[in-house]
C-alpha cells in the first residue's frame, strides 16, 4: 500500500532565492520612484504654470504657508503625543501584579521590547504627518490672521472691531481644536501605553490605577478641562456669530435676547466652573485621589445641563415669549443694520411708486431714451441664431447664453448683443491628438448685433460678422486661445503650423506669437505633463519641436480662480473688445462668514435662478457667507492669455487683508485702462445675493420685520418651465428720480405668496458717481400692479393674442420661443415688453416674429414691430402730442436760439453742431407724432451729442 502519509517527493520551501529578492526590491523602488514623479509631476507643473503668467509669487507664498504650518503643527503633534508616550513608559510600575490579565499582556511587552523606540518614532511621526497634513490646509486662516486689516466698524454686544471676527476667532477656533486633538490623542495613547505595562488594570488585587498613571491622566484630564474653560471664554464672542433659523430667515446670525440675558452669563459662569474643575484635576496627583476631581467634573456637566441648556430655554419660555416682540427689539435692530452693510444694501434708495394705468406723451417724452433702448434681441434665446448664420465653420461654436455690452454707434451709445466665436472641437470631423491639440487650437472673432433691432426677417442686425470679422469695433487681435469653451490643452510653437480659419481659398495657417504658455524643451517638462494628462505621447513626439509651448487652464475662470484662490468669481465672465485687444472681464468677490450678526446666505442657492444651468453654473455652491464685495475687477486676454487684477473697491478691509498677504498682485485701480473702464458694468451675482436678502431686509424697521407684514420674494420666470426665479436683465433705462437713462441691472419683486407686482430694482451699473447706487420702487400693496407671472397669464389669455399665437404655429409646424420678459418704469407706470421668436420645424435657430406689450393692467398688443407695440399700448400718448411738442419746443427753442446768440462768425464746427440739434429736434418731433418711441428715443440721443458738441466747438480759442 502507498504511504497516504505522503512519503513521496516534496517540494523544498525555503527563504526566495537572492534573484527573486533583488527583481521584488527593484519592482519596490521603480513603483516608489513612480509614485514620487508623480506628486513632482502636479508640483513642477503647477510652479511652470504660475511662473509663465507672472504670479510666482501666489504659488511661493501659499506654498511656503503650507510648508511652515505643516511642520510647525506636525511638530507639536508628534512631540505632544511622543512625549506623553514616553512620559506613560517611564511611570510604568516596576513589577506587574500576579494576574491572568497580566501574564497575557506579558507576551506583548516582551515582543514589542525590541522594538520599543522605533515604535515609538514611528507613532509620533504618523500621528505628526496627519496633524500636520490638516494644519496646512488652513493656509487661508493663517494669511487673514497674520495680515488683518481693521473695519472700523465695532458690533453691538462686545464693541470688538469686526476684524476680529473675521480674522481673529476663527484662527484662534483652530488652534483651540488643535489642541483639543493633540491631549485627546495623547490621553489615548497614554491610556494605552499603562494599559500594556500594568498601570491600569482590570483585573488583580490592589489598585486599578498606579500612582503614576494616576497623575499623568489627570493632568492630561486637567488640559482637557482647561481647553474646555478655553472654549467657553471663546464661545461667548462666538454668539455674535452663531447661525439659526428665525422669522423665516434660515441663515439668522447673532445674538437675541435669550442669548444675551441667558446664554452668555451661563458661557461665563461655566468658564470659572471649569477652571476649578481643572485645578482639582491637577491637584489629582498630590491628594492621591480622584473624587474631588471626578465631582467637580460631574458639577461641572451638571452645570452646564442646567446654567448653559435649562437655564435659557426657561428665560425663552417665561421672559420671551410673553412679550417677544418688545424683548427681541433690540436684537433684530442689530441683525437688520449689520446684514445690510455687509451685503452693501445699506444706502439703497426707496420711493413710493404708484403705477399709472395709462399715459399720456407728457409723461413719456422722459422715458424716450429707455424706451428706445428695448432689447428684442434676448442674449439667452439668440445664440443659436448667432451659430447658424455667423458660425461659419463646424468646429466654431457660440456660449450658449450670449452677453450684453456698450459700444459706440452713430447716435451715442448702443447696447450690444455680444458673442465669441471659439473653438468647438466637437465640431472637428476628424479627430485625434494632433487635430485636437497642435492643429485647432483657437477660435475667431466677435460677433456683435444691436440689441435694440432686427432685420425684416426678423435676424439679429449685426455690427460685427464675417470671418475675419470686419464691422463697428475696428481693428483688434481676433484669434481666440482663452475662452470659456477652451476646457483642453493647446500646444503651439516651434515648427508647428496650426489652422487659423478656412476661407474659400483654403485652410488659413498660423504660429502662435503671443508668448504665453509653459516651454517644453525640457524632458523633465514633458515628462510632468505627460504624466499630468495621463498622454505619454508629450513625451516622445516628433510633433513637439524646439520652442514649442503648451497652453493649459484656458478658461478665463481657471486662470483667474489660480491666481487668486481667495476670490470667489462670478459665473459669468463676459468679452470686451478695447485698445486693439479682445478681453475677459471677470467680477471677484471677497467674502467672509465671520460678520457679526449679519445673516448668512448660501451663494449657490442665492444666485441659482432659470439660466444658471445655461450659463455654466452658480456661484460657490455650497458656500456660506454674510459678507461680500464685488472688491475686484479681473481681466483674461483672450489671446495672450494675461491675467491681470484690478483694486475695484479700495475700501473693503478684506482684500486689503490679501492685498498684504499677497503683495503686488492686484493694481491699483488707477491701472484700470480708460478704454476699459466703460465696459465694466455691475455684477450679476452680487445683485441676486443683494436682492435675495432685500426680499427680508427692505424692512427696516424692526416690528415690520418681526411681523413679516411686508416680505418680498424673486418671481419664477413664466418665460420658461424651470420653475426658477426669473433672472436680472441689462437695460439702459431712466428712474424717476434720474434725469437721463443709465446702463442698468433689473429686477422685480412679488409679495411672498402672492403674483401682483411688489417693488422693481434697479442698479446703476455704468462706473461713474452713482455706479452700485440700488434705486428701488416700492408699488402699494392695493394697487394690483401685475407682476411678470399675471403679465405673461394677459398675454395668453388674451383672445387675440391666442388666435395670433395658434397662427406662429402654424398646427403644430413651428415652435414658439419666449424671449425675456422686460418690465420698464415708463411714463409713470410699467411697460411690459416680451419678443416672440419662432422656431419652423427643422430649422436650427429662431427669429424674432412678434412683440408682446402691455402698459398698466390691460393695454395688450401683439404686433410684428415694437413700434406697432408701443403705438398701440402708448396710443394715448401718441395722439396727445400737444404737450410733448410744447416741451420739445422749449428744448429745441433753448439750443438753437442759445447757439444763434453765442455762435462766433466763421465757426464752421459750432455752425454743424448747431444744425444737427436742429434736424435732431425735427427728427423728435416728426417721431412723436408717428407714435415711433424708438426713433424718438434716437433723436434726443442725438440731440444731446449735438448740444454736447455745439458747446464744445463753443469753448475753443
Amino acid at each position: 500500500m502507498p504511504d497516504r502519509g505522503g512519503s513521496g517527493f516534496r517540494p523544498r520551501v525555503g527563504p526566495p532565492s537572492r534573484r527573486i529578492r533583488a527583481l521584488v526590491l527593484t519592482v519596490g523602488l521603480l513603483l516608489l520612484v513612480f509614485l514620487a514623479f508623480v506628486l513632482f509631476a502636479g508640483f513642477w507643473t503647477d510652479w511652470l504654470w504660475f511662473r509663465s503668467v507672472h504670479y510666482a509669487s501666489v504659488f511661493t507664498t501659499r506654498l511656503w504657508t503650507q510648508l511652515g504650518l505643516f511642520a510647525a503643527f506636525g511638530l507639536v503633534m508628534a512631540v505632544v503625543t511622543g512625549a506623553n508616550i514616553w512620559l506613560a513608559y517611564r511611570l510604568r510600575p516596576p513589577l506587574s501584579a500576579m494576574s491572568v490579565e497580566q501574564q497575557s499582556l506579558d507576551r506583548y511587552r516582551s515582543g514589542l521590547a525590541p522594538y520599543r523606540r522605533s515604535a515609538l518614532l514611528g507613532v509620533s511621526l504618523v500621528i505628526g504627518l496627519i496633524a500636520g497634513a490638516a494644519a496646512s490646509g488652513k493656509w487661508r486662516l493663517w494669511l487673514l490672521w497674520t495680515n488683518a486689516t481693521p473695519f472700523g466698524t465695532k458690533d453691538g454686544q462686545f464693541h470688538l472691531d469686526v476684524a476680529f471676527y473675521a480674522f481673529d476667532l476663527p484662527w484662534y477656533e483652530f488652534l483651540l481644536g488643535f489642541a483639543f486633538s493633540a491631549v485627546v490623542v495623547s490621553l489615548a495613547a497614554a491610556l494605552a501605553v499603562h494599559y500594556l505595562y500594568g498601570g491600569l488594570r482590570l483585573q488583580g488585587p490592589g489598585r486599578r490605577v498606579g500612582v503614576g498613571a494616576q497623575g499623568h491622566l489627570a493632568v492630561l484630564l486637567g488640559v482637557f478641562v482647561l481647553l474646555k474653560a478655553a472654549a467657553y471664554w471663546l464661545d461667548r464672542y462666538g454668539l455674535a456669530v452663531k447661525t439659526g433659523a428665525y422669522k423665516g430667515v434660515a441663515g439668522w446670525t447673532g445674538l437675541r435676547y435669550a442669548d444675551a440675558n441667558a446664554v452668555l452669563p451661563a458661557k461665563t459662569i461655566l468658564f470659572f466652573v471649569a477652571l476649578i474643575c481643572a485645578v482639582l484635576f491637577f491637584l489629582t496627583p498630590v491628594r492621591r485621589t480622584w473624587a474631588p476631581a471626578l465631582i467637580g467634573f460631574g458639577l461641572m456637566a451638571l452645570s452646564a445641563v442646567l446654567i448653559g441648556g435649562l437655564y435659557p430655554a426657561i428665560v425663552q419660555q417665561f421672559q420671551v415669549k410673553p412679550n417677544e416682540q418688545a424683548k427681541e427689539t433690540p436684537y433684530l435692530k442689530q441683525n437688520i443694520d449689520a446684514t445690510r452693510q455687509a451685503y452693501g444694501i445699506a444706502d439703497s434708495q426707496t420711493q413710493q411708486y404708484t403705477p399709472a394705468g395709462s399715459t399720456n406723451a407728457g409723461a413719456v417724452a422722459p422715458d424716450a431714451q429707455t424706451i428706445a433702448d428695448i432689447r428684442l434681441l434676448d442674449p439667452n434665446v439668440v445664440s443659436p441664431t448667432f451659430q447658424q448664420i455667423e458660425q461659419q465653420r463646424s468646429y466654431y461654436g457660440f456660449p450658449s447664453t450670449l452677453d450684453v455690452d456698450r459700444y459706440p454707434s452713430a447716435g451715442g451709445t448702443q447696447d450690444t448683443v455680444i458673442g465669441l466665436r471659439e473653438l468647438d472641437l466637437n465640431g472637428v470631423q476628424q479627430r485625434n491628438w494632433i487635430n485636437d491639440h497642435f492643429k485647432y487650437t483657437h477660435g475667431y472673432g466677435v460677433v456683435a448685433a444691436k440689441g435694440n433691432q432686427v432685420n425684416d426677417k426678423g435676424q439679429p442686425v449685426f455690427t460685427e460678422s464675417g470671418l475675419p470679422t470686419t464691422g463697428s469695433l475696428g481693428d483688434y487681435q481676433q484669434r481666440i486661445y482663452y475662452g470659456e469653451k477652451t476646457d483642453t490643452y493647446a500646444i503651439v510653437g516651434g515648427s508647428n503650423r496650426e489652422i487659423d480659419y478656412t476661407a474659400d481659398s483654403g485652410d488659413q495657417t498660423y504660429q502662435y506669437q503671443g508668448g504665453s504658455g509653459v516651454s517644453l524643451n525640457d524632458p523633465i517638462t514633458r515628462a510632468a505633463y505627460a504624466v499630468k494628462y495621463h498622454e505619454p505621447q508629450i513625451l516622445y513626439s516628433g510633433a513637439i519641436t524646439k520652442g514649442a509651448r503648451l497652453l493649459d487652464n484656458r478658461t478665463p475662470q481657471q486662470r483667474v480662480e489660480k491666481v487668486a484662490p481667495w476670490l470667489a468669481i462670478d459665473g459669468d465672465p463676459y468679452p470686451v473688445v478695447q485698445n486693439g485687444h479682445l478681453t475677459w472681464v471677470l467680477d471677484g468677490y471677497t467674502t467672509s462668514d465671520g460678520y457679526p450678526f449679519s445673516t448668512r446666505t448660501t451663494l449657490g442657492d442665492a444666485t441659482k435662478d432659470s439660466l444658471s444651468d445655461q450659463r455654466g453654473g452658480v456661484l460657490t455652491p455650497a458656500n456660506q457667507v454674510n459678507y461680500i464685495r464685488n472688491s475686484v475687477k479681473a481681466t483674461v486676454d483672450a489671446y495672450t492669455g494675461q491675467v491681470t487684477l484690478y483694486q475695484w473697491d479700495d475700501t473693503d478691509p478684506v482684500l486689503k487683508t490679501w492685498m498684504k498677504a499677497f503683495p503686488g498682485t492686484v493694481q491699483p485701480r488707477g491701472a484700470i485702462p480708460a478704454a476699459l473702464l466703460p465696459h465694466l458694468r455691475y455684477p450679476q451675482d452680487l445683485f441676486k445675493v443683494q436682492r435675495d436678502l432685500l426680499g427680508m431686509y427692505h424692512m427696516t424697521d424692526p416690528n415690520s420685520f418681526f411681523n413679516g407684514t411686508d416680505i418680498w420674494q424673486v418671481p419664477v420666470d413664466p418665460t420658461n418651465d424651470t420653475g426658477q426665479a426669473q433672472p436680472p436683465y441689462y437695460l439702459t433705462l431712466r428712474m424717476p428720480d434720474q434725469s437721463a437713462a443709465t446702463f442698468s441691472l433689473t429686477s422685480t419683486f412679488v409679495p411672498s405668496g402672492r403674483d401682483n407686482l411688489a417693488a422693481f430694482m434697479s442698479v446703476d451699473s455704468d462706473p461713474g458717481p452713482d455706479y452700485g447706487k440700488i434705486r428701488i420702487l416700492r408699488v402699494p400693496s392695493d394697487s394690483k400692479t401685475l407682476g411678470p407671472k399675471l403679465v405673461q397669464s394677459q398675454f395668453n389669455s388674451n383672445p387675440d393674442v391666442a388666435n395670433q399665437l395658434t397662427l406662429l404655429k402654424n398646427g403644430s409646424d413651428s415652435d414658439l420661443e419666449y424671449g425675456n420678459l422686460l418690465t420698464l418704469p415708463v411714463g409713470g407706470g410699467f411697460l411690459n415688453v416680451e419678443p416672440v421668436y419662432v422656431k419652423g420645424r427643422g430649422a436650427n435657430y429662431p427669429v424674432l416674429q412678434k412683440v408682446l406689450a402691455v402698459y398698466g393692467n390691460d393695454n395688450v398688443a401683439f404686433e410684428d414691430t415694437l413700434q406697432a407695440a408701443l403705438a398701440k399700448v402708448l396710443g394715448g400718448a401718441g395722439g396727445a402730442t400737444g404737450t410733448a411738442s410744447s416741451g420739445g419746443s422749449a428744448s429745441g427753442g433753448s439750443a438753437s436760439g442759445g447757439g444763434a446768440s453765442q455762435s462766433p462768425g466763421g465757426d464752421a464746427a459750432l455752425r454743424k453742431a448747431l444744425a444737427d440739434a436742429q434736424q435732431a429736434f425735427t427728427n423728435g418731433q416728426t417721431a412723436l407724432r408717428n407714435g415711433d418711441w424708438a426713433a424718438y428715443g434716437t433723436a434726443q440721443q442725438a440731440l444731446q451729442n449735438a448740444l454736447n458738441a455745439a458747446a464744445a466747438a463753443e469753448q475753443r480759442p
